[in-house]
C-alpha cells in the first residue's frame, strides 16, 4: 500500500467513526430515567457504543478497501500472490481487543456491584407473579406501620427499594423499563433487584418473559411519590396477616377474569 492508500483509508475510517459515534449517541435508545441506576446503566451503554463503533468501522473500512483495492481483474483466474503471516500485526490485534474487553468487563462489574449493593434504610417489597398480573406485599418496616398487600404499588422517591420476586405458577420476568432493571420470577425461587427511584410519577411494570396467552396483558404501574405521601398511603392500606416472606396477595378478580377469557379464546382457536 502507498502512503496515499493509507491516508485515504484512515481519512474515510475517521470520518465514518465520528459520524457513527455522533449518530449512536443522538439516538434515544431507552425510555425516561426513573431511577439512579438507570443513569449508571445508560452511561455504561454509551461507553460501550463509543468503544464498539470505532472497532466496527475499522474492520469494515479494511474489508471494503481491500475488496476495492485488490479485487480480481477481468480474466484473472489465479489465486493471487502467496501471503505470509505478520507476527507483530497478529500480536497487536490480539492484545488491543484483550485490553479493551477486560477494561469494559471491569467497568461493567463495578456498575453491577454498586447496583446490587444493599443500601441503608432499604424498603422491602415482596413481588408475586401470577398469570397474568403482579401483586405486592410490603412488610412492616420504617415508614410502613403495618404489613399490607396491594396490586397498585407506590414507592418513595430517594429511598432504596429491594424487590424480592417470586412466582406462583410459571416463569415470569419482573421489569420496570424506566428503572432499567429486571429479574425472572421463577417458581420455588426468590430473586432480587435493588433500585433507588428518582423520578416522580407512574412507571410501567411489564412481564418480559412469555408466560401464556395473556402475557401481553400482564402490565401494571408503580407510582413514585414523595416520602411523606408514601407514608400517608401506606398508613391507609388495609393490614394483612402472614409473614413478609409469603407471596403477595392474589391479583384482582377482574384481571383473572380477563386472563380466563383469553385462555378460552385460545382453546376455541
Amino acid at each position: 500500500m502507498t502512503r496515499r492508500d493509507w491516508a485515504l483509508m484512515l481519512t474515510l475510517g475517521g470520518l465514518a467513526t465520528v459520524a457513527g459515534i455522533v449518530l449512536c449517541l443522538m439516538i434515544d435508545w431507552f425510555p425516561g430515567q426513573g431511577a439512579d441506576e438507570a443513569k449508571q446503566i445508560d452511561t455504561l451503554y454509551d461507553v460501550l457504543l463509543i468503544v464498539s463503533v470505532p472497532i466496527f468501522v475499522l474492520v469494515m473500512t479494511v474489508v471494503i478497501f481491500s475488496v476495492w483495492k485488490w479485487r480480481a481483474k477481468p480474466g484473472d483466474m489465479s489465486d493471487g500472490e502467496p501471503i505470509h503471516g505478520n507476527t507483530l500485526l497478529e500480536v497487536i490485534w490480539v492484545t488491543i481487543p484483550t485490553i479493551l474487553v477486560t477494561g469494559l468487563a471491569v467497568y461493567g462489574w463495578i456498575v453491577l456491584d454498586d447496583i446490587e449493593d444493599r443500601k441503608p434504610d432499604t424498603l422491602i417489597v415482596n413481588v408475586s407473579g401470577q398469570q397474568f398480573a403482579w401483586s405486592f406485599r410490603v412488610p412492616k418496616q420504617a415508614g410502613v406501620p403495618k404489613q399490607f398487600a396491594t396490586t397498585e404499588l407506590q414507592l418513595p422517591r430517594g429511598r432504596p427499594v429491594e424487590f424480592d420476586i417470586r412466582s406462583s405458577d410459571v416463569i415470569h420476568s419482573f421489569w420496570i423499563p424506566d428503572f432499567r432493571l429486571k429479574s425472572d420470577a421463577v417458581p420455588g425461587l426468590k430473586t432480587q433487584i435493588r433500585v433507588k427511584p428518582s423520578e416522580l410519577g407512574p412507571h410501567d411494570i411489564v412481564c418480559a418473559e412469555l408466560c401464556g396467552l395473556g402475557h401481553s396483558t400482564m402490565r401494571q404501574t408503580v407510582r413514585v411519590v414523595e416520602p411523606k405521601a408514601f407514608e400517608d398511603w401506606a398508613g391507609k392500606q388495609k393490614g394483612s396477616g402472614g409473614s413478609g416472606e409469603q407471596a403477595a396477595v392474589a391479583p384482582d378478580t377482574h384481571t383473572l377474569a380477563d386472563a380466563a377469557s383469553i385462555s378460552k379464546v385460545g382453546a376455541v382457536q
